[in-house]
């Protein structure tokens, strides 16, 4: 069965949208995963499943959440070797660019159009870089998120609804899962 790594958004960040790890882990065997295993509470999931299809999964992934939460939980979904190649590249982006500040990864259910991605790729802010690659969208900071004029973006905005990571993150699940 091939292994998947899904990734919730908006999970656990006020008193109306808690989803435990146990839950977590239940709605994901309900909706037919396997061997699953969680990593810290921001809703990053590991799981085998029989489904063939990075759609499928993440459509059983989300009615079994939103059924087992209460609340939608958006979800992203790749295989392993698709994290490991997008840690490769962010890693490679990393090298390249050299913040001194925080590097995210946005990851979305679908690539963002070409032309949504020139769009904020072109933007011009000093210490920011956007790179978008996919389904992911490699933010490069010397600041953080809470000051970045990119992320605060239309153009950022208009690639669509993602969930971050920090590229620790990706670099921590790529060694645990894939």
């Amino acid at each position: 069965m091939p292994t998947y790594v899904a990734f919730l958004r908006a999970i656990n960040l006020g008193a109306t949208r808690k989803f435990p790890k146990a839950a977590i882990v239940a709605a994901t065997e309900a909706a037919g995963g396997r061997d699953v295993e969680t990593y810290i509470n921001t809703g990053n999931v590991r799981l085998t499943h029989g489904a063939r299809s990075v759609a499928k999964v993440q459509a059983a992934l989300e009615q079994a959440y939103a059924a087992e939460a209460g609340f939608e939980v958006p979800t992203v979904v790749f295989t392993a070797p698709d994290v490991a190649a997008l840690t490769a590249r962010a890693e490679e982006l990393h090298a390249e660019h050299d913040p001194s500040g925080q590097h995210y990864v946005t990851l979305y259910a679908a690539a963002p159009t070409a032309a949504t991605a020139r769009a904020v790729e072109a933007l011009e802010h000093r210490g920011e870089t956007v790179v978008v690659d996919g389904r992911a969208a490699y933010v490069l900071l010397d600041g953080d998120i809470h000051t970045s004029k990119v992320l605060a973006s239309r153009e950022f905005k208009a690639l669509g609804q993602g969930t971050a990571r920090t590229v620790k993150v990706l670099r921590t699940v790529t060694e645990k899962w894939c």
